[in-house]
């Protein structure tokens, strides 16, 4: 069985009732939910940004998408794995928030600019460190996930090439990495997605951030095109690590 169905959401906490949801999400949310049929895992995500490498691509070349609709969330990171995408609809989440209880109800609305999406694996390839975690288990300690739109068919076009031909095939290689999944949203924001794990913050940024991110600011680059046609979702890529299951 393969976790090929993943639902994400990104959002922000009021400071003054932090510690009273995670308590709750830890204690007593996620451990319920993954009781449900077919739900294979679940992680929590505190997303507290990359290096200065990331962050120099972020503030200059990453283009993010202007749009009041799209939330604004970039605190934290729920996932949800599934075999397929079909789990997370039947029932869908509209329907599973009419049997919340009070305390549930409550503590969901604590979180601010939320955004969800539902993503289809597309394609994944497994990292050096691969071994380290056991096969459908949460991801890596380490995550960077982005969302984004490309501007065009011919641009994605172009973006299919490029992940198949020298991305992933890169991730493959580069210490510290665990796996790196492509996704395709079945709902959402954002047709694309990209879910890098990593074991540690010092390996993902010594040989995955400067080694490879840096060269969305080089012109010249295959990289560096990419990054011009590409409409990000708020704070993308988002870099963070895991607070749930430790």
């Amino acid at each position: 069985m393969m976790d090929l169905g993943i639902r994400a959401f990104w959002y922000d906490l009021p400071a003054d009732r932090k510690e009273d949801y995670i308590q709750w999400l830890h204690e007593k949310h996620l451990p319920q939910i993954l009781t449900r049929p077919g739900l294979l895992w679940a992680a929590h995500y505190e997303l507290t940004g990359g290096g200065e490498g990331m962050k120099k691509v972020q503030e200059s070349v990453v283009r993010y998408v202007d749009d009041p609709e799209v939330g604004q969330g970039t605190g934290y990171l729920l996932m949800v794995g599934a075999p397929n995408t079909d789990i997370f609809f039947n029932p869908n989440l509209p329907q599973i928030s009419q049997k919340w209880d009070n305390e549930t109800r409550e503590m969901v609305e604590l979180r601010n600019g939320l955004r969800t999406s539902v993503f289809h694996e597309q394609t994944r390839v497994y990292g050096p460190e691969s071994s380290t975690r056991p096969p459908c288990t949460a991801p890596g300690p380490i995550i960077q996930m982005g969302a984004f739109n490309a501007d065009t068919p011919e641009d994605e076009e172009d973006l299919g090439a490029w992940y198949v031909q020298y991305r992933l095939p890169n991730m493959t290689r580069i210490q510290g990495c665990v796996a790196a999944r492509k996704l395709l949203s079945v709902s959402g924001w954002g047709k694309h997605s990209i879910l890098y794990e990593f074991t540690s913050f010092e390996e993902r940024e010594e040989h995955f951030e400067k080694d490879q991110e840096v060269l969305a600011m080089d012109d010249k680059a295959w990289t560096g095109r990419i990054i011009k046609y590409l409409t990000h979702g708020p704070g993308s890529p988002s870099v963070g690590r895991c607070i749930w299951p430790v």
